[in-house]
């Protein structure tokens, strides 16, 4: 084993001590021969050169990572394709269900009642918290009043109820309507109703009626919640409040019987007859619409488009447990009860053409002919379909 002294490394020394012994020494100072011969000897020691390679070697890899990040941060890249995403889940109706094809071919048959209306929108009060009124005019419907004062639909239907019922086809000309003046119910105060019920029911506190100013109560004077001291037949504004859809007909198991509440066409009594087969076919050969969509609860049918004398069918088998005149807007009006809760209403029905109370009919049979009285700005068919007293969606149902 050779013990001996590396020749270079003791030259080293020599050389150092050499230049300690040369340098002058100054208070205060360090040589620089002495530190640069420290600096050459300390570089020369190979633990010292694989270090500072190392060093070198992860400052030059994170500079060149540094590099390429940038350029892909800072490339110019083509905008890309805005991709449509859909705003509402899509509904699909159930097997068997089929929807009629809207084209705009063949229609000169019909009359586009939709399409005639002019509506010239008018600036609402900023500001107004006083419920004014309105007068109906040829052509008005609830969507168009609804614009014109920056209301929802259903805030007008709401809002009238006591005018024109729970239907928009109660507007006549010349009717005087309460517009509010935002979103929300228009309710007649009745005695011996509590604040808790009232405000429970259109699904806000007690405290939005209450704080209204239009509605000049004094909380003080308001007292008890439970047994408040509002005047009866009181008319107060409850904004954001909504009222669920009102049924009409009362539903049979066996008997049926009709509702005054629609006019003085209902069915007296107790009546028997036919059921309903569980299906709806079309009420008449028209399947293309010439008004409104199934929209409830402004709109709870379909107005069908035809002419002046065309044929209605019964949707489905069943018993007339009203036929004549109705009051709210519907004109003359056919509903027939197929039992289980299941109801179909035929309206704007032409004068003389319809079967009579408690005639028992079979799904596809002629009950009447298509006409325009009521409400109704032209020839066509408002049909509906109720389930115990609630519209439901015709088309999922007719087939």
């Amino acid at each position: 084993m050779n013990n001996q002294p590396d020749p270079e490394s003791k030259i080293e020394e020599i050389d150092l001590d050499k230049s300690e012994t040369d340098s002058p020494e100054r208070p205060g100072a360090e040589n620089p021969i002495s530190a640069g011969s420290k600096l050459v000897a300390m570089f020369r020691r190979p633990a010292v050169t694989r270090t500072a390679m190392l060093i070198i070697t992860g400052i030059v890899f994170t500079l060149m990572v540094w590099g390429v990040g940038s350029l892909i941060v800072h490339a110019i890249m083509p905008t890309p394709e805005p991709t449509p995403v859909p705003t509402a889940t899509r509904v699909t109706l159930p097997a068997g269900v089929s929807t009629p094809a809207f084209s705009a071919s063949g229609q000169s048959t019909g009359l586009l009642r939709g399409h005639e209306i002019q509506i010239t929108p008018a600036t609402a009060v900023e500001g107004r918290t006083e419920v004014i009124q309105y007068t109906v005019e040829a052509g008005d419907t609830i969507f168009g009043i609804a614009e014109k004062f920056g209301l929802t639909p259903e805030t007008v239907l709401w809002a009238n109820r006591y005018v024109i019922g729970d239907t928009p086809d109660g507007l006549s000309i010349g009717v005087e309507l309460f517009i509010l003046p935002m979103d929300g119910v228009y309710h007649r105060w009745s005695e011996g109703e509590g604040l808790n019920g009232v405000s429970s029911f259109y699904g806000v506190s007690p405290d939005v009626i209450v704080n209204y100013p239009g509605n000049n109560l004094d909380q003080d004077l308001v007292g008890d919640y439970s047994n408040p001291n509002i005047a009866p037949g009181t008319m107060l504004v409850v904004p954001g409040g909504k009222r669920p859809t009102v049924a009409w007909i009362v539903p049979r198991d066996s008997p049926a019987s009709g509702n005054s509440y629609l006019g003085p066409g209902a069915c007296g009594g107790i009546l028997y007859g036919d059921v309903g087969t569980g299906t709806f076919t079309w009420p008449t050969t028209e399947k293309w619409l010439s008004g409104y969509d199934y929209n409830p609860p402004v709109h709870n049918g379909l107005d069908f488009a035809g002419r002046s004398g065309f044929s209605i069918f019964a949707s489905d088998s069943g018993v007339i447990v009203y036929s004549g005149w109705s009051d709210r807007g519907y004109g003359n009006l056919i509903v027939i009860d197929h039992d289980r809760g299941w109801q179909t209403f035929y309206a704007h029905l032409l004068d003389g053409s319809m079967l009579p109370c408690g005639s028992n009919v079979q799904k596809g049979q002629l009950i009447g002919l298509m006409g325009s009285t009521g409400m109704s700005t032209g020839p066509h068919l408002h049909f509906e379909i109720r389930l115990n007293g609630y519209p439901v969606n015709p088309w999922q149902f007719l087939n």
